[in-house]
Parts: C-alpha cells; sequence; structure tokens
C-alpha cells in the first residue's frame, strides 16, 4: 500500500470487474499465459489486481472498480523485503533452507537461555538502570526474553517449519511413500485440471462467482487462482475467507473453464493437521487480527531484533571483561548490527525515489554493497566509531526516505501516511541518539 498510495483503494468489487481486469491483462500479454491470479479487494489491501505468469515471469495491473487497468502493480520493495526474509536471496531451495534452520537455532537458543538463567522468571521485573553498561544489557536481555517469550518461540518455531518444508516432506515421502513426495505434495494439494492446450477465449470467471456466492454467502472471496486461462484445459480456484473466527479459514473451490465444480474444500471440515498446517503462516507474519495485531507484532519484532543483538554484544562484552577480547569480532558485529540498518534503509531510498519502476535487482544490489561496505569499514574504524557513522546514514536515508515518498508518490491512503510517519520518527530518533553519543564521546575523560 505504501508503494501504491494513489491507486484507487475499493472495499468490493463486482465479478463482471474482475472479468473485465482479467480480460484486459491477457489483451496485454506478449506471450503464453501458464497461470494467474485476479486479487479482490480486502481490508488489509484494497486494491484490485489481475496478474499473469507469462514466459515465466508475472506481470499484473492494478484495476479500478469497472475493471479498467490503470497502472502496473509491480512491487519491487515489497518482493525484495519478502525475498530477504524467505531466502536471504539465495538461489533455489538453499535460502529458504538456511532461513529455516536458523528459526531452528533461534528457538534452540530461547530454550538454552531459560535454562542458563534458573531465577529468569522469578527476576523477571528485575531491572538494573544506570550502573554497569554490561549489566544494564543483561537485564533488558532477560527481560525481554522473558516478556515476549510467547513470541519469540511462535515466531521462531512457525518459522522453522516454513522454512523446512521440502525437508519435511521430503522425510515423510520416505517413511510413507518410498519417497514419492508427489503423493505426499498429493495429500494437500488439489488435482490439476486435465491438459488441453488448445487455444481457447479467456475463462469466464462470472458464473463461478455466482456459484461460490451461494456455496459460501457470509464468505469473501480473496483470490482467484487460474491455470492456463486461455487454453480449454484451463481452471479457476476460488480462495474465500470465511467468517468463522478461525485462523485456518480458507474455503477452496475449482471450476474447469466450463464451471463444472470438481473440489471442494471448506474449512469447517478441517481435522486438527489441516487447521494446524492452515494457520502456521497466519501466525507467523500476523494476517491476523487487523491493525492492531501488525503493530504488536511490529514492537515485538523489535524487541526480537534487539534480544538476537544484545545476546552477541554481552558476550563480547564479557571476553573484555576477563581480559581475552575479541577486537575484529566487536568491529564485524558493530558493521553487522549497524550495516544492515543502513543496508535496508538506502534500499528504501532507492524504492521511493525510483517508484515501481525500479527493478527489485538494484534494491538487491544497493543492500549488498552497502552492506559490503559497513563490513569493509570495520576494518580501520573503532566499533563506537563505525556504530555512529552507520547509525548516521540510517537516520538521513529514513529521514530522506519519508521525504520522497510524501514528495513524489503520496496520496491519500492513511497506511501509507502511516509508514512515512513511523520513517520520519525512527529517523529523528536515531538522529537525536547519534548527536547524544558523538556529543558524549567529544567530552574529556
Amino acid at each position: 500500500r505504501w508503494e501504491h498510495a494513489g491507486a484507487p483503494r475499493l472495499e468490493t468489487a463486482s465479478p463482471r470487474a474482475a472479468q473485465a481486469a482479467l480480460e484486459a491483462a491477457i489483451a496485454r500479454a506478449p506471450g503464453e499465459i501458464e497461470h494467474g491470479y485476479v486479487r479482490m479487494p480486502s481490508p488489509a489491501l484494497p486494491y484490485l489486481t489481475a496478474n499473469l505468469e507469462i514466459d515465466g515471469k508475472y506481470q499484473g495491473w492494478v484495476a479500478d472498480a469497472q475493471g479498467k487497468l490503470i497502472a502496473p502493480s509491480a512491487t519491487p520493495w515489497t518482493e525484495f523485503i519478502t525475498r530477504l526474509h524467505i531466502n536471504l536471496h539465495l538461489p533455489g531451495s538453499w535460502g529458504l533452507f538456511l532461513v529455516g534452520l536458523t528459526g531452528v537455532a533461534l528457538l534452540s537458543s530461547l530454550i538454552s537461555g531459560i535454562l542458563a538463567h534458573p531465577r529468569i522468571f522469578r527476576d523477571a521485573f528485575h531491572l538494573r538502570l544506570g550502573g554497569s553498561r554490561r549489566l544494564q544489557e543483561a537485564d533488558l536481555h532477560n527481560r525481554l526474553g522473558v516478556w515476549a517469550l510467547p513470541f519469540h518461540v511462535l515466531v521462531s518455531l512457525t518459522g522453522a517449519l516454513l522454512g523446512l518444508t521440502t525437508l519435511i516432506v521430503g522425510v515423510l515421502g520416505l517413511a510413507l511413500f518410498q519417497g514419492d513426495v508427489g503423493k505426499v505434495y498429493e495429500l494437500f494439494v488439489p488435482a490439476e485440471p486435465k491438459d488441453d492446450p488448445r487455444p481457447a477465449p479467456a475463462i469466464d470467471l462470472v458464473p463461478m462467482f455466482a456459484q461460490v456466492a451461494r456455496k459460501a454467502p457470509d464468505g469473501r472471496i480473496d483470490a482467484v487462482y487460474l491455470e492456463h486461462p486461455t487454453e480449454m484445459g484451463g481452471a479457476a480456484m476460488f480462495l474465500v475467507e470465511g467468517a468463522n473466527g478461525k485462523l485456518a479459514s480458507t474455503d477452496t473451490y475449482i471450476f474447469d473453464r466450463g464451471g463444472r465444480l470438481y473440489f471442494e474444500k471448506q474449512a469447517a471440515d478441517n481435522n486438527l493437521g489441516e487447521d494446524i498446517l492452515g494457520s502456521i503462516g497466519k501466525l507467523h507474519f500476523g494476517w491476523f487480527g487487523g491493525g492492531i495485531v501488525k503493530i504488536a507484532y511490529a514492537l515485538l519484532g523489535f524487541g526480537l531484533t534487539y534480544l538476537a543483538a544484545s545476546g552477541v554484544t554481552i558476550w563480547l562484552a564479557r571476553r573484555r571483561d576477563k581480559r581475552n577480547p575479541a577486537p575484529g569480532w566487536e568491529k564485524a558485529w558493530a558493521g553487522v548490527v549497524w550495516g544492515q540498518p543502513a543496508a535496508l534503509a538506502a534500499a528504501a531510498l532507492c524504492a521511493a525515489v525510483g517508484g515501481t519502476q525500479i527493478a527489485t535487482g538494484a534494491l538487491i544490489a544497493v543492500w549488498g554493497a552497502v552492506s559490503l561496505a559497513a563490513l569493509a569499514a570495520a576494518i580501520p574504524l573503532a566499533p563506537a566509531r563505525l556504530s555512529r557513522w552507520l547509525a548516521s546514514i540510517t537516520a538521513l536515508a529514513l529521514l530522506g526516505t519519508a521525504g520522497a515518498h510524501l514528495a513524489l508518490r503520496a496520496g491519500s491512503d492513511p497506511v501509507a501516511w502511516t509508514v512515512d510517519a513511523a520513517l520520519l520518527a525512527l529517523g529523528l530518533s536515531l538522529s537525536w541518539w547519534t548527536l547524544r553519543k558523538s556529543g558524549a564521546s567529544a567530552v574529556p575523560a
């Protein structure tokens, strides 16, 4: 929404608008269409979009209430940050596997941290502020670990499960189907329609919308996924969010080209395993409960970030106190802890200036270049000075990102304005912190 602040926001879209958007997108397709999807307006994402996979790459457009395409739906910043989170921009499934292992390591760290501090719950509100820097950091680290422990465990466990899906499916295939992982996926994924590559007009979704409305009168159609929409073997899968209050609340209806419903799965009929499987993603990303939950996840995510960073900082401080310092690791850690905010803020600034026209690859290049520069700067600079410099760069980039977005891409969407306000607040807070630290370091001992 921040990237499309000026796009028309819709509460609902008619079936005919969805069909018009699909047909208009197909008319613009320059190659063979394999798959596509029409995303209907929702409270979280109030846009009608039509997206097609053409020659292995997705192209999409935002449509108005009549289904007229008005702008590309590209979201390079969203794509960049999503792929960084899911697979670290590494090729194939290696990045996904590595992220899953990181979730396992984080979960192990949480458990071992509790076991290593037998008084951690008894001292849940014990803070030694204003004294030793190391003791203060240790108390904040331990208290955050206790106060937000359910969130930390939830995010690390679900992240591990999502990241290690391929490994889990492989193990199940070996254990149950003599190594045939395809049979494992058949337990959860509906069968594809019979292949018929003969060309045909765009698949007609309007009568299918009517059938879904009769099947789920209280549901909200979230998206329609299309298989070969311009072939005789085409099919359409409707995902419908139910109003049953459950996390796993998505009903699935699949139609062939002729409008025959050949697959139906309602969330109300889920068994316990299917409910758990359908809840993992929503629990991990905070896709439930509206804006309040997203704000809570953001604050708790900041806390988890501090927990991870302060753990290494405390370990390095203890080594110094025991007269066994690790100056090389201290430099490298300063370059990582403050280099990543600087790299992400620099990429965000480029996204705000370039808009939806900038390539995701360019954002990856900016992020990678700043990350490497921060590590290189750690070689000649002391950790304290490097931290201040990188924090200053981060603050300037955050302020520049908000300013560029407000000047170039401001729309009427309150969510976009909220994001810009948050960026300004973070930039100003970080500027105040760096000035305060610079002033303190300039005072002679």
